[in-house]
């Protein structure tokens, strides 16, 4: 009894390839405007809040993401547009690039937790409240918007890693209108046609007979 071994067709070999890089490409897309968006959202919600002494008793304090540090929105911002350019560069470019957005995932983590704790910015209102430069705030508090802003920085990391794994397999902007460096074709003169009533005028101003062999 002989035994037939299935070959594999090459089309079915190929498919394992483009779908992990569709499913890459689309868990990226998402997990970068998602963290993007989440990030963005959190730096403007409060992220801590405590009172300071003044003359008539105790002041409310609060202060927003934005408040505490600029970096979680500024990195957003960067790793939303890196996550667009991804898609028109190549090669090198590309690997720059999501290095770039996996980068600004990063950097938004470690601004958000390091501004979770952080008391600069209710110090420098309960200053500003009470009168004196040396005042700080007092019953500080902290919210959970710091580690949200985190969360989101984890998603563009992991939008920028899938672009370092997998970004060679997902396709880039056409480069049907980019420009090449060659000289384009001249175009041909098309050849008059004799019989064309503007021709047989021509060549009577010229004194020729048209309808000569």
């Amino acid at each position: 009894m002989e035994y037939v071994t299935a070959v594999p067709h090459p089309r079915t070999e190929a498919a394992g390839p483009a779908r992990s890089g569709r499913r890459s490409l689309a868990l990226a897309l998402l997990a970068g405007a998602l963290g993007a968006a989440v990030a963005l959202l959190a730096t403007r919600q409060e992220w801590s809040h405590g009172t300071a002494s003044v003359a008539g008793g105790d002041f409310p304090l609060t202060a927003r993401g934005s408040d505490v540090t600029g970096v979680p929105a500024a990195l957003a911002i960067v790793g939303l547009a890196a996550l667009v350019a991804v898609f028109a560069v190549r090669r090198a470019g590309r690997i720059a690039v999501a290095a770039l957005l996996a980068l600004s995932g990063a950097g938004i983590v470690a601004a958000a937790l390091t501004g979770a704790s952080d008391s600069a910015a209710l110090d420098d209102q309960a200053a500003q409240a009470a009168g004196d430069a040396s005042a700080t705030v007092d019953a500080l508090g902290h919210t959970a918007w710091p580690y949200v802003a985190a969360a989101g920085g984890v998603l563009i990391l992991l939008a920028g890693l899938l672009a370092l794994r997998y970004g060679r397999r997902w396709p880039a902007m056409s480069g049907r209108y980019e420009r090449s460096g060659a000289p384009r074709p001249r175009r041909t003169a098309r050849a008059a046609d004799p019989e064309r009533p503007e021709e047989l005028w021509k060549a009577l101003d010229r004194g020729e007979d048209p309808t000569g062999a």
